[in-house]
């Protein structure tokens, strides 16, 4: 076998650190971009936020041939030019590309109030029993089960192997029961039950007894199941009522609360506070977008790093310590250059491309009626602005915008499409919209079927199957319509 020499061409295409770094940010909402630029400021010394009203020597931009910050050992300090490092604007030239946002347009920090957690709130009340050293043992563990929505979904013989390996503590089924009922005495009523039927129970048995609340309580205790699948002409026959008496004992469960462990106002679960990416508002009838102030921070190179370079430019003879000092400087200002060249692309990416969405849904932002929201996929905004789809999923994902009809995720303004009768194109969302206020405007006696609805829906012009009705149905969280009955 002789070996061989030969060339070979071939395209290939290698992202840049630089490319890499900005597809990272423009994917990050605003909250998550904070984070980010917290996190590159301690990083990197050279880089410096906010105001700096005594220094003129503001971080603008540098020459696109300064080197890479990986062939630092084989550059000579003699080589730099530091004039390109250093510049006398007070204002980076990235701050005046779009002047529609203000540092003081947001609140930028979020108060989190303290309390106490919903099991420390039952602790606190099972304080109040008079308990064994066993049974408060057991009724701790049965607390410390509780989930969030206040269920124990556990059963008592998962509980009691629990107790005997975990606590040490050795007890029967019968016994567990028995504190389960002091548990179940907390408020708020029907925590510490094990299903939904137990829950409801429990809160009916706290209520002020009449008859509507007996009768609600029986159908709970011997006609659950006819109770959940709506059979109410079976419940009226089984408790020789009227269908004026079934009413009014279900009024009284509806009035109960399904999830008790939710009605804890005093809940410390972290909630996730959503901040907009944009806002759109609407003057004079026509649509203003602005970037949140949050993405366009002020970025400047350190006063000390210009220093440190102004006085190596001044000093005569250079010494070896002062040459690597200088070339240390030049790996992080090259560093912040680049993380500022791609917060800007990111604001004017994020900018243009929201901009496109908006025109391109225009009707909508101007009248709020999802009806109006035409078929929008990736590609259209793609093409529109020269862009790369995933560019625009990146934009499009996890991003919010304030509108006068609420905030919204830009994700939810694309849909497909489909071809109604007339031959012109729509988008779902305004057929599941449409679906949604006909279900709303049905006869609660008779609900529709999905056979119904979609007879209904070529009616009005929009040739859907069964099938892709229930698809849409499940999708608004809408149930069958037997579920959907009421008296």
């Amino acid at each position: 076998m002789s070996l061989k020499q030969f060339l070979q061409f071939k395209l290939s295409q290698k992202l840049s650190p630089q490319q890499i770094q900005l597809m990272k940010l423009i994917q990050l909402p605003t909250q998550a971009f904070e984070q980010r630029l917290k996190q590159e400021l301690e990083e990197n010394p050279a880089l410096d936020t906010g105001k700096d009203e005594s220094s003129e020597d503001s971080f603008d931009e540098f020459d696109n041939s300064v080197e890479d910050i990986n062939d630092n050992d084989t550059i000579d300090a003699e080589d730099i030019n530091i004039d390109e490092y250093l510049s006398d604007d007070e204002i980076p030239d990235y701050r005046t590309q779009v002047n529609n946002y203000s540092s003081d347009d947001e609140e930028k920090s979020v108060p989190y109030a303290a309390g106490t957690s919903f099991t420390q709130h039952l602790i606190n009340q099972l304080n109040t029993f008079r308990l064994s050293d066993q049974e408060e043992e057991i009724a701790y563990f049965l607390v410390g089960s509780v989930d969030e929505s206040g269920y124990i979904r556990r059963s008592l013989s998962d509980i009691t192997d629990d107790l005997a390996f975990t606590q040490n503590v050795y007890t029967s089924e019968e016994e567990v029961e028995k504190v389960l009922k002091i548990v179940q005495q907390l408020d708020p009523a029907g925590v510490a039950a094990r299903n939904l039927q137990e829950c409801l129970s429990i809160q009916l048995n706290r209520k002020e007894q009449n008859t509507d609340v007996e009768l609600a309580c029986a159908i709970i205790d011997k006609a659950f199941e006819q109770f959940t699948k709506k059979h109410y002409k079976k419940l009226m026959q089984k408790f020789s009522i009227n269908e004026e008496q079934l009413k009014d004992a279900i009024e009284e469960i509806e009035r109960l609360n399904p999830k008790p462990g939710g009605s804890y106002a005093g809940n410390n679960k972290i909630v996730e506070h959503i901040v907009p990416d944009f806002a759109i508002k609407i003057t004079d009838g026509k649509l203003e977008l602005t970037l949140n102030g949050r993405n366009a921070p002020e970025l400047h190179v350190s006063r000390e790093y210009n220093n440190m370079l102004k006085g190596y430019k001044d000093t005569k003879e250079k010494s070896k310590a002062q040459k690597d000092a200088v070339l240390f400087i030049k790996q992080k200002l090259d560093a912040a250059k680049w993380f500022i060249e791609a917060v800007r692309q990111r604001q004017q990416t994020l900018f243009v491309t929201m901009s496109a969405i908006m025109h391109y849904q225009k009707e909508y932002f101007l009248t709020g009626d999802e009806r109006k929201l035409r078929p929008m996929i990736l590609k259209d905004i793609a093409d529109e602005i020269d862009m790369d789809v995933s560019t625009i999923s990146r934009v499009a994902n996890s991003k919010y915008v304030d509108t006068p009809y609420g905030t919204k995720l830009i994700k939810e303004f694309f849909s497909e499409s489909m071809t109604n009768d007339q031959g012109e194109e729509v988008s779902t969302r305004e057929i599941k919209k449409i679906l949604e206020t006909v279900i709303d405007e049905e006869n609660k006696k008779k609900p529709l079927t999905d056979e119904a609805l979609s007879k209904i829906l070529k009616e009005k012009g929009y040739p859907i199957a069964r099938r892709t009705v229930a698809k849409y149905r499940e999708q608004l969280d809408i149930p069958v319509a037997r579920l959907r009955k009421e008296l």
